[in-house]
């Protein structure tokens, strides 16, 4: 019989496994983490900036604003004159950067002054997460605490334990085996670009539980394509991939299309425009490498669609209107009428050494205007609230009608944000499902 005491030590280690667990899992965008965080940062302002001093309040404060306002206006002007992404900062992420930067220079005003040095470096921290948590809430970049360390998620496995299948059955004949678990799986895979020489950072897959099952349907694949800067894990962890496809799953008997999220971009900052250009053969990466790599390695039907979020939707409009026998079904989410490096000069000296005829030539609008596509489909996904690409959506569903294409133009409320993407894709998997005969 254990003891007293090593029965009260396991409960107490229990307990802070579920806190540490809870902690880990709880949502960053709102909720009590957030709200804390928020309420530590504004707390943390209060113990940097709260003295009595004349001088400190005639000097060192107004000095610590004016440094904050003049790094919100740098973090703007940075971008602007060196594009790492062609999104301009908007205010309300501008007026956190400045917060932040202002709260770092006072810090520095107190610890100048031999002032309690840990609780003032404390208190900056504070407010740096605080400033932190706003912008990522902004975005909706990153859901959960274990997201932004990266962790494993529960739902994760090794690609290559995933054994391949003896029963393949069509669609319209499977029944769901009492095998099959309950979600899906997410692996991470290399994908190659052994025709365009692309080097691609690790791909993400999602298989359905249908998939995981002893007897496997052929199933279509989605080829979703994440924003910029970023990287195919953003879909995931923002872009909420994996529970917008179990949420489809367990509604149709474990039936889901497989999620294919490879590199578009190659780095993080890097954006070759999902051109074939000198910036590199991102098109023919994801026209020609993926498809086959999808073909070779998963057991899947042939049918295939392409979507995106931000750049990722810019890419998948490019890739319909470029290669609709590989991709007639699309999903565009907040992505621009035209690749851009945040100037369409800069753009076409960067891609085509000023060729402005080679540019056209790869561009969705013109593409749009001297080709029909009646054998293609897709919805644009755009904020209401989102003043950029509102209006480019509006002017790209015009043209992609009077082009023969059977689109949608779904507004909804927010702006240019992940938490749009994920609601794009989950409005995306009925007409997947109707054009490749997933559902009837």
């Amino acid at each position: 019989m254990p003891a007293a005491g090593a029965c009260r030590d396991d409960r107490h280690g229990e307990g802070r496994r579920r806190l540490f667990a809870w902690l880990l899992d709880s949502p960053l965008i709102a909720g009590p983490l957030p709200t804390a965080i928020a309420v530590a940062g504004a707390i943390g302002g209060i113990v940097l900036f709260a003295r009595r001093n004349r001088r400190w309040w005639t000097r060192t404060v107004p000095i610590s604003v004016g440094i904050g306002v003049l790094g919100a206006l740098l973090a703007a002007g940075a971008l602007a004159l060196v594009p790492l992404f062609p999104d301009a900062l908007p205010p309300r992420v501008l007026i956190w950067i400045g917060v932040g930067v202002a709260a770092v220079a006072a810090a520095v005003g107190r610890i100048a002054g031999r002032r309690r040095v840990v609780i003032t470096l404390t208190a900056a921290v504070l407010v740096l997460s605080m400033c932190a948590i706003k912008v990522n809430a902004f975005y909706g970049y990153r859901t959960t605490l274990a997201g932004v360390l990266g962790l494993p998620a529960a739902n994760e496995i090794a690609f290559d334990s995933v054994v391949r299948s003896e029963a393949i059955v069509p669609i319209a004949g499977w029944q769901p085996p009492p095998d099959m678990p309950h979600s899906g799986r997410i692996a991470r895979a290399d994908v190659p670009g052994v025709a365009s020489g692309f080097a691609a950072r690790p791909a993400w897959v999602y298989l359905p539980p249908a998939y995981l099952a002893s007897s496997r349907p052929l199933l279509p694949v989605i080829v979703l394509v994440p924003g910029q800067p970023g990287g195919p894990d953003d879909w995931l962890l923002a872009g909420r991939l994996a529970a917008v496809l179990d949420h489809y799953a367990a509604d149709h008997a474990g039936i889901a299309p497989v999620v294919v999220v490879p590199d578009a971009t190659g780095a993080s900052l890097a954006n070759p425009l999902c051109l074939d250009s000198r910036l590199g053969r991102a098109e023919t990466y994801l026209t020609v490498d993926v498809p086959a790599w999808i073909s070779s390695r998963l057991q899947v039907g042939a049918d295939r669609a392409v979507g995106g979020f931000s750049f990722g939707g810019t890419c998948a409009l490019q890739l319909a209107v470029r290669r609709p026998d590989v991709y007639p079904t699309f999903l565009d989410v907040s992505g621009q009428a035209e690749p851009t490096l945040g100037d369409h000069a800069r753009t076409v000296a960067a891609t085509f050494g000023g060729d402005e005829t080679a540019f056209r030539a790869v561009t969705p609008l013109p593409l749009l205007a001297t080709h029909r596509f009646p054998g293609s489909a897709g919805i644009l996904t755009v904020g209401a609230d989102d003043p950029v690409y509102r209006p480019q959506a509006e002017q790209v569903v015009a043209a992609a009608r009077a082009a023969g294409m059977d689109v949608t133009l779904s507004v909804r409320p927010g702006g240019h944000t992940w938490a749009l993407a994920g609601d794009g894709l989950a409005e995306f998997l009925p007409l997947v499902a109707r054009r490749t005969g997933l559902s009837p």
